[in-house]
This record gives C-alpha cells, sequence and structure tokens, in this order.
C-alpha cells in the first residue's frame, strides 16, 4: 500500500449549533483581536456570537466585502486591513473564498512573503496567527483542506496555494448556517462537494485512507441534494450535504482533484463563474471522458450515488455518469457553456489556460492533451 500523509486541523467539531463551541473555544484561547471574515448575508446568523464575543473583551475587525471570486489585489486589500489592526487571531465565516481568504490573511499577515510568490505546493515558509474555518455552504470543504484559491490577474486564470501551514488550527460545521443558503448556490455547492469526493475515488493517487471518505460523501450528497435545493429547511437534508461537504474536504489534502477542476479554472479566471458552477457543468462530461480509463472505480462511484448495477461494470459506470446528467438537471445545473454567457471561440484560450493546470492534470486516471480540452469544452455547445 502506497504511503499517505493525512493532515487535518487539530480540531474539528461538526453539529447543528457548534457554532456556540468555537465561541467557547475562542475565549478560552484568550485572543483579543480578531479579524472576521464573512458576508454581508452572514452577518444577521452570527450576531449573537459576535455580541457574546464582544461582551467578553474581543475587538474583532469585520470584513465582509468579499468577492465571490476573488484576486490577489482583492487578497492584498484584505491583508492590508488585518495588519492595520494587529490582528493576533482569523476567523472565516462563509463559503469557499472567505474560507479560502482567511486561510490566506493569517498565514501571509506577519510575514514578509507574497502570496503571488506562493502558487504551487509547499512554498509558504512558515506558520502564521491561529484560525478557524466556519463553512456557510456545503461545499468547497476547505475548512479542512490545505488549499486556498486566488484569481491570479495577470494571468487571468485561478491558481492554487497549497500548504500544511493552510491547514486551520479547527474547523467548525454547523449546518445551521447553511439553511438561508439560496437555492441556486446550494445546487452549484453541493455539486462542487460531490466531485470532489468523485474526482478523489477516481484519482490516480487514489487510496484506502481517503476511500472511506470519498464514498460516503458520495452517497450522502447524491441522496440529499434534490432534497435540500428544493426545502433548504430540511434539516436532515442539510446535515447530510454538510457532511458529505466536510469528507470531500478531507480528500482534498492527500489525494486532490483533477480534471474537472483543472478544466474550471479558466471559466473562473476569465469569464468569472463561480467555481462551483463551474464544476457542476464539467463534471458528466468529464466522467464521460474518464470513464474508460478505469471501469471498476466509475462502476463503484455509480452504487455509492444509488444507481442499479447494471450487467458489468461499463454498463454500471455508464448509468453513473447517466445519474450525474439527471441529478444536474434536477438541481437546475445549465447544461451548455453558451448558457452562461461563454462563446464557443473561447474555447481554444481556455484549453490552452487549462493545460497549465499540470497540480491536477497530473492526478487525472486519462491523459488530458490539448485537443481532449478542447473536445470537452466543444461537446458543452
Amino acid at each position: 500500500m502506497t504511503p499517505i500523509t493525512l493532515l487535518q486541523p487539530q480540531k474539528i467539531v461538526f453539529g447543528t449549533g457548534c457554532i456556540q463551541t468555537f465561541c467557547d473555544d475562542y475565549l478560552k484561547l484568550g485572543f483579543q483581536r480578531m479579524v472576521l471574515l464573512t458576508a454581508p448575508p452572514i452577518l444577521p446568523l452570527i450576531e449573537p456570537a459576535l455580541q457574546q464575543l464582544q461582551n467578553e473583551g474581543v475587538q474583532i475587525l469585520v470584513v465582509s466585502d468579499i468577492v465571490a471570486e476573488p484576486s490577489v489585489s482583492d487578497f492584498n486589500a484584505i491583508l492590508d486591513q488585518a495588519r492595520a489592526f494587529q490582528a493576533d487571531s482569523v476567523v472565516g465565516i462563509g463559503g469557499g473564498s472567505v474560507l479560502d481568504l482567511s486561510k490566506l490573511v493569517a498565514a501571509f499577515v506577519g510575514s514578509e512573503q507574497r502570496v503571488e510568490d506562493c502558487f504551487g505546493t509547499g512554498m509558504i515558509q512558515k506558520k502564521g496567527l491561529w484560525f478557524a474555518c466556519l463553512p456557510t455552504t456545503a461545499g468547497t470543504g476547505s475548512e479542512v483542506s490545505p488549499n486556498a484559491i486566488l484569481l491570479d490577474e495577470r494571468d487571468r486564470l485561478k491558481k492554487g496555494v497549497v500548504s500544511p501551514y493552510l491547514i486551520a488550527d479547527a474547523a467548525y460545521v454547523d449546518p445551521r448556517l447553511t439553511w438561508t443558503v439560496p437555492s441556486r448556490v446550494t445546487a452549484d455547492t453541493g455539486m462542487d462537494a460531490l466531485t470532489h469526493c468523485i474526482e478523489a475515488y477516481t484519482n490516480k493517487f487514489a487510496h484506502p485512507a481517503v476511500d472511506i471518505y470519498a464514498l460516503q460523501g458520495i452517497r450522502l450528497i447524491a441522496a440529499h441534494l434534490v432534497r435540500a435545493v428544493n426545502d433548504g429547511q430540511d434539516q436532515e437534508a442539510r446535515e447530510a450535504l454538510a457532511l458529505g461537504s466536510l469528507y470531500g474536504g478531507l480528500c482534498l489534502g492527500p489525494v486532490n482533484t483533477a480534471a474537472v477542476h483543472a478544466l474550471s479554472y479558466p471559466l473562473g479566471g476569465e469569464f468569472h463563474i463561480p467555481h462551483g458552477l463551474s464544476n457542476a457543468i464539467l463534471l458528466p462530461t468529464v466522467m464521460k471522458f474518464n470513464r474508460p480509463a478505469c471501469l471498476r472505480r466509475y462502476a463503484e462511484v455509480a452504487l455509492a450515488l444509488g444507481v442499479q448495477p447494471g450487467a458489468d461494470d461499463n454498463e454500471t459506470a455508464q448509468r453513473g455518469v447517466d445519474f450525474i446528467y439527471q441529478l444536474s438537471e434536477a438541481v437546475g445545473i445549465p447544461k451548455k457553456l453558451s448558457d452562461i454567457g461563454i462563446p464557443q471561440s473561447a474555447v481554444e484560450g481556455m484549453a490552452h489556460a487549462a493545460l497549465q493546470v499540470q497540480r491536477l492534470l497530473k492526478n487525472n486516471p486519462r491523459e488530458v492533451t490539448l485537443q481532449d480540452a478542447r473536445d470537452i469544452y466543444n461537446a458543452l455547445f
């Protein structure tokens, strides 16, 4: 069995209402100057928690003007605020972009390094401030991963910073924070979490120590996504999605994703399509492309999705691909790139940009050539 390294937050708390556990833990640690990254719709949900902390003397700098797909410039502006505030801790309460920025602020606030010099793996030189992540979507799994994504304006491409120093000191996954997420965002982020699990399981570097997370994540999300999209107050569905997203996040460090994510980066970088939506549109087409390269694994994915087994692995795997097409349609994912404003004339540039993301393409079970990238994009028009 190939050696594998599992790096996770020292503390992971899961459960409806566990934001209170976060407050209790934070006060015990004795920090006094918190930079809180969040988003305006989240503020009413967390107001009681913030009030409790402030009543205990905690100074809180709230940064809520965070764009959906943040750039290097966006990050540097927030970093300047955190430095001026003289933060001693960082907390992110929000979706993937908020959590990624929180991780990077904690890492760079006391560092002389520049984030644009740290794209890639293992470039951050030292641990930064203590930080915690509380996701409000299900989701990116960023709360437990060593990854953070930013748009590099120079190349108009989303890039990743990957480092063990980006693993949160603590993660608190409170499904209640997802109850007010709109159905459209629930669908996009749920498909993103499902993509993490499927790409981890069908990855060249898939591993039994991670497979257990990936398969259970697939089961939970496939069985509950439509329910959560249709009724955001469905507590059982929300809890299942939050747990499935957490499992997907635990796959990201040791195994990571593959071609779906690599091909999605140009959609976000050039056209500012939300990350979850980009993955959701690409997922079934990339699964169709990859299926012949690992039939057994795709058949096992299909069974986890809940389909009936076919006569052989080939038929079962195809039923899994068909299920993803049907699930995407059921939760309202657009079928074509043209449906989200991307012209077919952009295919050549996107294909070249995607091929730069070898950090992820090397994980894919089937080699993706430049022509393959063109064909996958063109199949979505």
